[in-house]
Parts: C-alpha cells; sequence; structure tokens
C-alpha cells in the first residue's frame, strides 16, 4: 500500500472540532448539545459540555423547562439550569490550576437530530467569560462545514457598543412615558 492511498491528514482545526464534536456527546441537553475545548500551546488544556450544575437534575432525566414553556431556542436562560460548555471548559481549567491566557477554545454545537447547529457563535455571557479569561480566540464551524475564527478581543467592542445602544433606547422609552 503506497502512501497515495491514505487520504489528506485533517486540518488541525478539523482535528480539535472532532473532539470537540465528542465531548458535546456527554451533554444532557435535550435540545441542544455542545462541546469545547481550549487548545494551549497545540495541548488540549480542558473540556465542557454544556449541562447542570454537578450533581443537578438533568434534562434528559425529567424533561425540559424551556419546552414546556415552549421557548425558542438561544432564549430563555433564566429557566434553564444549564452551565454552557464555554462555561465548563473555563471552569474545568480553574479547577485544576491550568491557565488558559491565549488559548483557543473550539467550540461545536449539535441539533438533537445530530447536525450542526446554525449559530455555534457563543452568547453574550460566554462571550464575556471568554474575554475575562483572556482566550484570544474562539473557532466553529457552520452547517456547511466552513470554520469560522472570532477574535475575542472584537467582542470588547462589541459589547460595549451593544450595551450603550441598549441604554440609550431604555432610556428614551422612559423619557416618553
Amino acid at each position: 500500500m503506497s502512501n497515495n492511498e491514505f487520504p489528506k491528514r485533517i486540518s488541525k482545526d478539523l482535528y480539535y472540532l472532532n473532539i470537540a464534536k465528542a465531548v458535546a456527546k456527554r451533554s444532557p441537553c435535550i435540545r441542544r448539545r455542545f462541546g469545547a475545548i481550549i487548545v494551549k500551546d497545540d495541548t488540549i488544556v480542558s473540556t465542557g459540555y454544556n449541562g447542570p450544575a454537578r450533581g443537578s437534575v438533568n434534562c434528559d432525566e425529567v424533561g425540559c423547562l424551556k419546552d414546556v414553556m415552549n421557548l425558542p431556542p438561544y432564549t430563555g436562560y433564566d429557566y434553564c439550569p444549564a452551565v454552557h460548555a464555554e462555561e465548563n471548559a473555563l471552569l474545568n481549567a480553574a479547577r485544576h490550576g491550568s491557565s488558559v491566557i491565549g488559548g483557543t477554545l473550539y467550540l461545536y454545537g449539535e441539533s438533537p437530530d445530530g447536525s450542526i447547529t446554525e449559530e455555534g457563535k457563543p452568547c453574550d455571557r460566554c462571550k464575556r467569560a471568554l474575554i475575562n479569561s483572556g482566550i484570544k480566540e474562539v473557532v466553529t464551524i457552520k452547517p456547511n462545514n466552513e470554520i469560522v475564527r472570532y477574535r475575542v478581543s472584537e467582542w470588547v467592542k462589541e459589547d460595549k457598543e451593544n450595551y450603550l445602544r441598549k441604554l440609550r433606547e431604555e432610556k428614551a422609552k422612559n423619557k416618553d412615558k
């Protein structure tokens, strides 16, 4: 067998995203499963998936309150007991004393049917945690297998602008009352 018969090696991004996909399979969420891994200096320093706090109730055992309330995806975070995959990866690194500063977080999300989620970008809460942790980049994948890279430093400006916009809107509403 010659070397020409072997397929080309996958990229590092796909390699790490496939590992994040395997991590997502541990999630007990019945709506969306996410897996995250943090890589620093080409070494995995932490993993995490979305699920409730350690020892709490799992939705795959008792049902989903967001489903009962008929809430759309990516809303109703106040009703969900889950810690997000990105947060769990950061917390697991902290539990074991692993620095994530300068690292890259690979995030994979899938629907109950196993297809890649349309929105693989972290929520605002996770973006803030990633900013404060020192993660420099987040890598995700779209349903069309396009790899997407986010520079975490750009989220600082985005977060500030969103907050100021919302503040102006609310002040304008209250002024009219």
